[in-house]
């Protein structure tokens, strides 16, 4: 049984439990239980804070864990960093009122930050020679400016709206960050294979992100002219139909070039183009 540590609320909650449901690993949604046993897999779900998680997989009361980088990095504890999920993204900058002009770095000189994230902090501004007052508190730090307790802070910053809501302005980004999985550098051999398994789901989910299976009606005498603008996984898969004139082209698109495509395979002539999303992808 592989036992990991999810954090018990939030955003971050809510992206875990949709990644291990896209991935078939049924778990109850009940956070009123500290720990959930999968229906359907040999894996638990322990329930924490996210500043928990990286101390409950360091010492291995949790085998692996989902949090955010910052909380991972923040916390310095020693896990193995083993796969990056790509969600939750969001980034640690240090901000302050938008009416003060910024020159740099240097400004920061002698002054207060108010931040929940003192350690990277620390280590940003050790290394550009700065020495300000790290003002540590946990809640709100985009307040601590206007009633006087800081002259910026250093926060995750998703949309920025709340830095906007409170009359500030971002001017150094400090460090980017997304939802790891992280693991415990005890665990036996027997739980590596049931983490390789939760591994090749994930990566067959992740692997169908933004990617669309399309099927079109192709004139043979324009096959090549639309098989030169499929930017397909390989080659795509071609169908003889009862007309002798025609076929049928299968491929994978991405959604980002998936409009352009679109257009230039309209003027090659295919028609009946159907599309239809992608669950999960094996490569």
């Amino acid at each position: 049984m592989l036992r990991i540590a999810v954090q018990s609320k939030g955003r971050l909650y809510d992206d875990t439990m949709n990644l291990l449901s896209e991935a078939d690993i049924k778990i109850s949604k009940s956070k009123r239980t500290l720990l959930v046993q999968s229906e359907n897999f040999p894996l638990e779900v322990l329930y924490l804070r996210d500043d928990d998680i990286p101390q409950s997989v360091a010492s291995g009361v949790a085998d692996v864990g989902i949090v955010g980088e910052n909380e991972f990095v923040e916390r310095g504890e020693d896990a193995d960093l083993i796969f990056r999920l790509g969600f939750s993204k969001c980034r640690l900058s240090i901000a302050i009122p938008k009416e003060i002009d910024y020159p740099g770095v240097e400004w920061l000189e002698g002054k207060k930050i108010a931040t929940s994230y003192p350690n990277i902090l620390r280590q940003y501004l050790n290394a550009h020679n700065v020495n300000s007052e790290i003002h540590v508190i946990t809640g709100s730090v985009e307040i601590s400016p206007g009633i006087g307790l800081a002259d910026g802070i250093f926060d995750i910053v998703s949309s920025g709206s709340t830095l906007v809501s409170n009359n500030l302005r971002e001017v150094e980004i400090v460090m980017k960050s997304e939802a790891v999985l992280i693991g415990h550098k005890g665990m036996n051999e027997e739980k590596r294979k049931i983490l390789n398994e939760v591994l090749f789901r994930i990566e067959a989910v992740r692997q169908a992100e933004d990617k669309k299976y399309v099927r079109m009606n192709v004139p043979k005498d324009r096959l090549q002219e639309i098989i030169s603008v499929l930017p397909g996984l390989k080659s795509p898969t071609i169908i003889p139909l009862a007309d002798d004139q025609w076929c049928s082209v299968h491929t994978v698109l991405d959604q980002k070039r998936f409009w352009e495509i679109i257009g230039k395979l309209k003027e090659f002539g295919a028609q009946g183009i159907l599309v239809t999303p992608i669950e999960k992808m094996i490569l």
